[in-house]
Formats: C-alpha cells, sequence, structure tokens
C-alpha cells in the first residue's frame, strides 16, 4: 500500500518513471548524494522523456550561490561546503527536483512503490535533510527559482543591487538632495532679501552726496537779487486800539525812511505801535511820517539804526511786458520769503480798498500785474527787476471768488498780483517826507458813478448842489460841460469812472493831457492841464 507523508497536501500526478526501480533497502537513498548513483543507473534511458538524462559529473567544481545567467543553465540552491550539486530536471519524464518550501513548511512528496519498495518525498524539511548533511552558514534556503534573473540572491531572496545600479541610485539621491538645498537656500534668500529691501539693509545708512563747490551767485540770477536785496527790506508788525496787522517795507534812505502801503499801517491809527525787524532780525520802533489813502502809501521812519542799506529805484516807464521780477516779502509774517515771475501787464486800472464802505479810503491805481507770488503780509514789500532795483511796491492780489482787493485779507495768490509804479511811489514818497502828505492831480469835474455805458460821463450836479464841472477848474478852461462823456485820456481808451481817475493819478499835478469826448453824439477833442488837490 503506497504510503503518503502528507495526507492534506496536494497530490501531484501519477510519477512518470514507470520503469524506474529504485532500491528500498538503503535508508539513506533519499537523501544521498548523486555521487554515490551507480554510472549505469544515473545514465539510464527513459522511454517516454525527450531527452536522455544528463550524467552528473562529480569531479565538476562546485558552482557558487549565484544562478547562472542563462535560463538553460540552472544552478543549485546555496548548500554548505559539503553539498554536492543537483542534477537538473530533465524535460519530457525526467524526476524532478521538489522545490524548497520558504519559512520551514513541509512538502507532500508523492509516494511510489517501484518492485515493491516505498520510496518517500526528498527533502521534507528544507532545513534537515534524512541524513544530517553538513550545510552552510548562509541559514535556511530560501525560494529559489533557477529561471530568474542574472542578479545575486539576498537570503530573503531579493535580488542584491549590482555596481551600477548602486551608483544610479545614488546619483538620484544626490540630484534630489541638491534641489532640496536649492529651494530651501532660495527660500532664505528670499526672505532675506526682502527684509533688507523693506528696512534698507543693516547697519547705519550713509547717503551719497555731491557738491560743486560754488557758493555764489550770479547778480542777475534770482539768488543774486534776494541776496543784493534782502538786507534792505523789513518786516512791519502794527498794532492799535481795535486792530492790528503784518505788512512789509523797504529802505528809501540812510535816514531810516521806509516806504511801505497805508493800509498796513492804518490799524495803528494815531497812536499806534509800529515795529520793524530787519532780515538780520535787528528789531527797531518806528513813528509815521506821512500817507496817502488815494495812493495807499506810507511812510514810517526808524531812528537810531545805522549801517541802513537803501534799495535802489528803477524806472518803471521802462518796464515792458515778460521782464524777469522778483517779489520780497513776509507772506503770513514770514520774514523774507522771496518769489519770482515776469511783468503780465502794466496800466493795469485797479482800485483797492473800500472795505468799510467809505469811499474815501479806496486807491486807484495804474499798476503793473505780475505773476510772482504775492500774499497776505506781501503788501509794501519791492517789486525788483533784474538788476535789484525797485520797479514797483506790492499792493494787491485777485483772489478766486473775489474781485480786486487789497491784500490785508487773507486770500491767497492765484498768480494776479498788482504793483504800484515806482515812478508814482516816488514822487508820492517825496511828497510825504517833505510835507507829509501827498498831492492829487484833478480835472476839475464830478463823476456820474452809476454810469454803466462805456466810458466816463460828467455828472449834472457837483458838490454842493453846484454844477458837475468845477467852475474855473481845468475842465472849465477846456470847455467841458456836464453830461459829456470822456472815451480816451492821451489815445488810451476809457471804460469807466475809476478808470478815468486811475489814468489822471498816473500823472502829476501840471501835466497837460488830451482827453476824447462824445456831446451829442459828436466826438472832439480837448486839452488841459492838470490841477491840483491835497492829499487825506
Amino acid at each position: 500500500m503506497p504510503a503518503d507523508s502528507h495526507p492534506d497536501a496536494p497530490r501531484p500526478g501519477p510519477a512518470p518513471y514507470q520503469d524506474a526501480v529504485r532500491s528500498a533497502a538503503a535508508p539513506q537513498a533519499a537523501a544521498a548524494s548523486y555521487a554515490d548513483v551507480p554510472a549505469a543507473a544515473a545514465a539510464t534511458s527513459f522511454p517516454d522523456a525527450s531527452q536522455p538524462a544528463a550524467a552528473p559529473y562529480p569531479d565538476a567544481p562546485r558552482p557558487p550561490g549565484a544562478s547562472y545567467a542563462y535560463p538553460s543553465q540552472p544552478g543549485p540552491p546555496p548548500f554548505g561546503e559539503a553539498a554536492q550539486p543537483v542534477p537538473p530536471p530533465y524535460a519530457g519524464g525526467a524526476q524532478p527536483v521538489p522545490p524548497p518550501y520558504a519559512g520551514g513548511a513541509q512538502a507532500a512528496q508523492p509516494s511510489r512503490e517501484a518492485g515493491g519498495q516505498h520510496v518517500s518525498g526528498a527533502y521534507a524539511n528544507p532545513g534537515q535533510s534524512p541524513q544530517a548533511a553538513p550545510h552552510s552558514s548562509q541559514g535556511p534556503w530560501q525560494n529559489y527559482d533557477p529561471w530568474a534573473g542574472s542578479g545575486s540572491l539576498q537570503q530573503n531572496g531579493a535580488a542584491v543591487d549590482d555596481v551600477a545600479r548602486r551608483r544610479r541610485r545614488r546619483g538620484r539621491t544626490l540630484v534630489v538632495g541638491a534641489l532640496l538645498i536649492a529651494v530651501v537656500a532660495g527660500g532664505v534668500g528670499g526672505v532675506v532679501g526682502a527684509y533688507l529691501e523693506r528696512n534698507g539693509g543693516v547697519g547705519a545708512i550713509e547717503l551719497p552726496q555731491t557738491s560743486d563747490g560754488v557758493t555764489g551767485r550770479a547778480p542777475d540770477s534770482v539768488a543774486g537779487i534776494a541776496a543784493s536785496a534782502l538786507p534792505s527790506v523789513v518786516t512791519l508788525h502794527v498794532s492799535g486800539d481795535s486792530a492790528q496787522g503784518t505788512g512789509t517795507g523797504f529802505v528809501l534812505d540812510e535816514r531810516g525812511h521806509i516806504l511801505t502801503n497805508n493800509h498796513v499801517v492804518d490799524p495803528a491809527g494815531a497812536d499806534g505801535d509800529i515795529s520793524v525787524t530787519f532780515s538780520g532780525g535787528e528789531t527797531a520802533k518806528a513813528t509815521m511820517v506821512g500817507r496817502d489813502t488815494g495812493y495807499d502809501l506810507a511812510v514810517v521812519k526808524v531812528s537810531g539804526v545805522s549801517g541802513l542799506k537803501p534799495l535802489p529805484l528803477g524806472n518803471s516807464e521802462e518796464v515792458q511786458v515778460g521782464d524777469p521780477v522778483v517779489a520780497i516779502g513776509a507772506p503770513f509774517d514770514l520774514a523774507n520769503t522771496v518769489t519770482s515771475g515776469i511783468i503780465s501787464a502794466k496800466e493795469r486800472p485797479i482800485t483797492a480798498g473800500g472795505q468799510s464802505g467809505n469811499v474815501s479810503d479806496v486807491s486807484y491805481v495804474d499798476a503793473l500785474q505780475t505773476d510772482a507770488p504775492i500774499n497776505p503780509g506781501n503788501s509794501g514789500g519791492p517789486l525788483l527787476d533784474g538788476k535789484a532795483r525797485v520797479i514797483g511796491i506790492n499792493s494787491a492780489i485777485r483772489s478766486a471768488g473775489s474781485g480786486s482787493e487789497s491784500d490785508g485779507g487773507q486770500a491767497g495768490s492765484i498768480g494776479l498780483g498788482f504793483a504800484i509804479p515806482i515812478n508814482q511811489g516816488k514822487r508820492v514818497a517825496e511828497e510825504l517826507i517833505n510835507t507829509g502828505k501827498a498831492t492829487h492831480p484833478v480835472i476839475g469835474v464830478t463823476l456820474d458813478m452809476d454810469y454803466s455805458g462805456d466810458g466816463a460821463r460828467i455828472g449834472e450836479r457837483g458838490d454842493g448842489d453846484g454844477s458837475g464841472v468845477t467852475s474855473g477848474g481845468p475842465a472849465d478852461r477846456a470847455g467841458m460841460r456836464s453830461g459829456d462823456v470822456i472815451t480816451e485820456v492821451d489815445g488810451q481808451r476809457v471804460h469807466s469812472g475809476d478808470e478815468l481817475i486811475v489814468k489822471v493819478r498816473a500823472h502829476r499835478p501840471g501835466d497837460r493831457l488830451e482827453l476824447t469826448l462824445l456831446r451829442d453824439g459828436r466826438e472832439r477833442t480837448v486839452t488841459l492841464t492838470l490841477g491840483s488837490s491835497g492829499g487825506d
């Protein structure tokens, strides 16, 4: 009766060795090395085999533990020093060599009877053979596939990396590491760079600076003009019983006379206080010499001050539109402020003052117009030409949303500033210094200020219910009558009564004027000599 070593193991098919006979008397047959098999038995042919079995070569060198490179040359599992090579399996009927089973499990080996002898499986336990043959120190057998690739096997059955593969893996590791380092370094560099950019670097900052070493300026430059004129310009602080103000003035002579606007000193009244501050910071008390509301000019005087430098006076008749100018003053009490611009227009008729409703407070100026910034506090300051000569006295501005007005208010500059021509200022200043009052040229008529037509019309009634033409005055002697409309003065068109007054006051008493007028729709021309009236 055939014996089955493992009843629950899968049973292989009938053994293909029907004609093979083995001796059952030798108990070592299953474990015996193939070197003990007789040559005749090893060379026995098998009728159903496609190829004859090849006898092993006992004197062949032991194969290494690695499998052979080609599938036709399978190698044995790694036995110890005493192990003998295992003959390869034979296709077509040769007895197969049972494969080892990992983990020491015992595989069922088919039983076979040959001549009444029982032959059991070759090795039930790969770790221990029926005869304790010496084995290798490499440990128990692992799964072994003779047809596997050419890589060497580790004890766990995995292929051992060859040198090239290890080098490739090491190279990949180095590349990944380099990339990680680059990413980290880039991030750190970006953070540091952003910090330095926001905070301007580390440590103290020293900014570059250049200098040409030139401190002087050309005399006709704005800086040169300012340097020359500033020592002669003063700031006035005026206070009275109910008002106070700030303005500008400039030195006329070494005796201490200073010219400014009437509306600057007007808050002082008869016994107010006037303080003068020079560009160097020195201060002195000033007294009133004379003033005139019609010309909006005044002269004050400081005493006990030495080293005064008068400003030279130019000729306003020679000024041309477009000439460069420099204005100096104390806008909003900011002393020694210098601005520049050009002459925008000449003979611009303006009226200033009269805000209180007192017509006697109105000034009539045939002004120089400039775009040099003039603001409250500039009043009375000099308007200088390119040679630092005074050509005008800054007096009024036109501000947005208002008419022409004295800059004693708080309106700011919009580039429309007006200055009293210095030729008129010189004459008035001389009269104020010499007599304490100024004279006004007159034609001897009373104007109808309500007339809305073009020109200036002589009124029907004058002072004291008299005629509009003063008896025995310049106009009366020239044959002028009430109701005549004056349209031109010395060939310049006149559009209103204010313009006529401005044109007349631009002259001196005794000057001759040619007037063009309309009477009963007919135009005629008359010539007269200007008379004089006392100033107030």
